[in-house]
């Protein structure tokens, strides 16, 4: 039987030591580097959260200012919150003073909440200013509430000189024309309104109306066809058209029906008084005009899908 020698006894123990040392070494570098990287991670967690302050503070100092106050009323208004955005135009006007912007929202959200004195006194004070033809379009919109037209159309003219190219005001315009009996004048800001904007439901609806009254029925079918226009409201404009026709007779000289233009696919199909989507005034800032003011007014669902005939001079 082999002796063995101390050398080769102690050398499996030297290797096993050896091994232990290496593992302990593994893990005390592993060690270090794990508490490296959570040092790094959490001085990068600081600085994008010293960074998160700092665009936090840059926002709450830009949120902080009258221009962007205004936005906030008037994306409000857009979300019809008509109520609310009168407590904050007046913490608005509190903070920074009245303007002719903060008081044409505030004459919009009167009016939107039934409060047509002072709405009217509001649109006033825009007279005079770079505002003055939301003044004078608001003004026609609350002598349509009140069914004068006439009126109505004078002020939506006023409106007009100072905004010529507003396809909403052009539409409003013709509108109030036809229910005043001016036929005739009805037909150039029909067709302007239509032109500048023709995917426009009710500058749509109102040209057809202008034709059924004008007994261009070929033209006003096209155009009915040409949009897809559901059949309640093909049926209400000419039942409203007939119903200026009986009022007034050729010329609707003397019109005091409600008639106007339906909501595509709802029971109502005459609503009162002034047929009217949104204006300029509302494209810019959000506002809303028509919901409150015409609960039947044409629903967006109608397609704009015009061709040349649909575009053509009537």
């Amino acid at each position: 039987m082999k002796m063995l020698n101390a050398h080769e006894v102690a050398h499996p123990a030297c290797r096993a030591l050896a091994s232990v040392c290496v593992v302990a070494a593994t893990l005390v570098v592993s060690g270090c580097a794990g508490v490296k990287d959570q040092y790094a991670a959490s001085a990068d967690a600081q600085q994008r959260m010293a960074a998160e302050a700092t665009a936090d503070t840059k926002a709450g100092a830009s949120v902080d200012t009258q221009a962007t106050y205004l936005r906030l009323v008037e994306q409000m208004q857009k979300e019809e919150l008509w109520f609310a955005s009168l407590a904050h135009i007046d913490a608005l006007e509190q903070r920074w003073g009245v303007s002719p912007d903060s008081t044409r929202v505030r004459a919009e959200a009167l009016r939107q909440t039934g409060q047509a004195a002072p709405a009217e006194a509001a649109y006033k004070r825009l007279l005079g200013t770079p505002l003055e033809s939301a003044g004078y379009r608001g003004l026609g919109l609350l002598a349509g509430m009140r069914g004068d037209y006439a009126e109505a159309s004078r002020f939506l003219s006023q409106a007009q000189r100072r905004t010529p190219t507003d396809p909403v005001l052009l539409s409003d315009l013709g509108y109030a024309n036809l229910r005043a009996g001016l036929i005739e004048e009805a037909r150039l800001p029909l067709m302007q309104a239509l032109q500048l904007k023709p995917d426009s439901t009710q500058a749509q609806a109102n040209l057809a109306l202008y034709l059924e009254v004008t007994q261009q029925r070929e033209k006003s079918a096209a155009l009915m066809n040409a949009n897809r226009m559901s059949e309640a409201t093909r049926a209400a404009i000419r039942e409203a058209a007939q119903q200026m026709k009986v009022s007034g007779g050729a010329s609707a000289s003397a019109v005091r029906a409600t008639a106007a233009v339906p909501a595509g696919g709802r029971d109502e199909s005459i609503v009162s008084p002034l047929a009217l989507k949104r204006s300029r005034w509302s494209e810019t800032t959000g506002i809303r005009t028509a919901n409150q003011l015409n609960p039947s007014t044409l629903s967006a669902e109608i397609p704009s899908v015009l061709n040349s005939t649909s575009r053509s001079t009537p």
